[in-house]
């Protein structure tokens, strides 16, 4: 049996949701006439209190479509240094956009209104990029999972506000967050001026994403979407595993941060773990002690049938997920135990 902690990514389709998608009602949708794609783009939006949404392939496509809305060729956004946009979507801010990115460092990849503030260029000043932009990611894939308060992203948005800038949610684990902080979905929707939403980490579904922002918004959306090559045609069997997931699989991710923290509590425990990122929802991670392999460990616990993934510099990660059942977990705690 293998236990694949790598990501919350590897999950597959349940036979319950296989049978969903197979059954599932379709169209052309780049006639925009599959109804399952547009229940779902539908129930995505009024989830969030926002107008439209747009289904996407890939959460990448869906961000970099809507860095695309928001600003022009030599203009420069804001992120934090960890941000998926730079970090994890192959230049596409530059190939597709012609923006830069100004980078911040943030708490675990988190930043503060403070920081956004001080790093929009005066727009007066024209040997500078004009700031157009401000995208943060919740929760924070190379910061650990952490999670947004409320409070803190109403205070960029003023930011935003007062400077004439836009605001996209890259809310890849947003409902992660939901789930840890026990937040409401539509407080996001009221902040943000685009949310892109991920289905194929948490909630289990096989391929997806959806967009959401202002009517207006997600009709420019449609072209932009068809130019990088995101038009599809029966895709309504895809979506429909989306919507099998929002109504069967948010409220169990408490089981995946549950999960999460034990494991982090028995690796507290262990000489050759140095340090451990406050786990908050499904992503943990870990710095060994000087002297220790990352490599090593890995294949170790790969001798076990356990799979994690090295960051580089001595750092891990483990993800919990929907695959990842309690029998697996045991014997994952019983492992570690013994190292």
């Amino acid at each position: 049996m293998e236990i694949n902690l790598i990501s919350d990514t590897i999950t597959k389709p349940s036979y319950e949701m296989l049978q969903y998608m197979f059954n599932a009602h379709v169209g052309d949708d780049v006639y925009r006439q599959d109804p399952t794609v547009i229940e779902l783009e539908t129930r995505v939006a009024e989830f969030f209190g926002m107008e439209a949404g747009l289904f996407f392939p890939s959460g990448t496509m869906a961000n970099q479509t809507a860095i695309k809305l928001h600003t022009q060729p030599g203009e420069q956004l804001i992120a934090d240094k960890y941000a998926h946009i730079y970090n994890y979507e192959g230049g596409g801010v530059s190939f597709n956009s012609g923006v830069s990115c100004c980078l911040l460092d943030g708490d675990r990849g988190m930043i503060n209104a403070g920081q956004v503030a001080a790093a929009i260029n005066d727009p007066e000043f024209y040997h500078s990029p004009l700031t157009t932009l401000v995208c943060v990611e919740n929760t924070t894939n190379k910061g650990g999972g952490a999670c947004y308060e409320l409070e803190d992203l109403r205070e960029i948005k003023k930011v935003c506000d007062a400077n004439n800038l836009k605001f996209h949610l890259d809310g890849a684990r947003i409902w992660n967050a939901l789930v840890a902080k026990r937040q409401n979905p539509k407080e996001f929707g009221a902040i943000f001026d685009t949310i892109s939403v991920c289905l194929s980490k948490g909630l289990g579904a096989p391929i997806g994403s959806v967009l959401l922002g202002t009517k207006a918004d997600i009709h420019r959306a449609l072209r932009i979407r068809k130019i990088l090559g995101g038009g599809m045609r029966q895709v309504g069997y895809l979506a429909a595993g989306g919507l099998y997931a929002l109504a069967h699989n948010i409220e169990r991710m408490a089981e995946d941060h549950r999960r999460a923290k034990e494991i982090a509590a028995v690796l507290k425990t262990k000489p050759w773990v140095a340090a451990i990122e406050p786990v908050e929802t499904n992503i943990l991670i870990f710095s060994l002690a000087d002297g220790y392999s990352d490599q090593l460990l890995m294949e170790k616990l790969k001798q076990k049938n356990i799979l994690i993934s090295s960051m580089g510099n001595n750092k891990l990660r483990i993800v919990t997920h929907l695959d990842y059942k309690e029998v697996m977990h045991t014997y994952v705690i019983e492992t570690l135990q013994k190292f």
